[in-house]
């Protein structure tokens, strides 16, 4: 079903509460990292497909501990195991949570940039019989001077 014209608001108190429920959240996961580009790169990678993986081959652990050597940690296996598990439903969550975000955010921009071409429409056709206009028509269309503004030389023109 296509979304209908969006009309709401997010009240103070209502964003308070939102941004107070981010912070619990990162409160609640005080481990969380920030992996440079080169660290996910280098590291083995296990997505939420690899979740049954790891799973099977912590009950064959569990089933056949004399496979391991002595100094393979069984129990932080088990804690690793256990947290991805937690950690791939939250974002899987998350992500539903930040496409739906997203998707608003792009149709109320989408309706508020319509709205805000017709102001200047209209501000460009009434800038020569209403005063002090025109500093404002000008503001306006800066943003159209960036976005027709030529290319860099040197980069490729397709």
């Amino acid at each position: 079903m296509p979304y209908q014209n969006i009309d709401a608001a997010i009240s103070a108190a209502d964003l308070l509460a939102i941004r107070d429920a981010f912070a619990t959240i990162k409160q609640k996961l005080p481990f969380l990292v920030s992996m440079t580009v080169e660290e996910r790169k280098a590291t083995f990678k296990a997505g939420p497909g690899s979740l049954s993986f790891v799973q099977n081959a912590l009950a064959a652990a569990q089933n056949f501990p004399q496979i391991l050597p002595p100094s393979f940690d069984k129990d932080g296996f088990k804690r690793d195991v256990d947290l991805f598990g937690v950690l791939t439903e939250l974002d899987t969550e998350s992500e539903s949570l930040n496409s739906q975000i997203d998707d608003t955010r792009l149709a109320v921009g989408g309706e508020a940039m319509k709205a805000a071409a017709q102001v200047y429409k209209l501000a460009q056709a009434a800038v020569d019989t209403v005063p002090g206009l025109k500093p404002v028509v000008d503001l306006l269309s800066e943003r159209f001077q960036r976005a027709n503004k030529p290319k860099a030389s040197g980069a490729p023109t397709t």
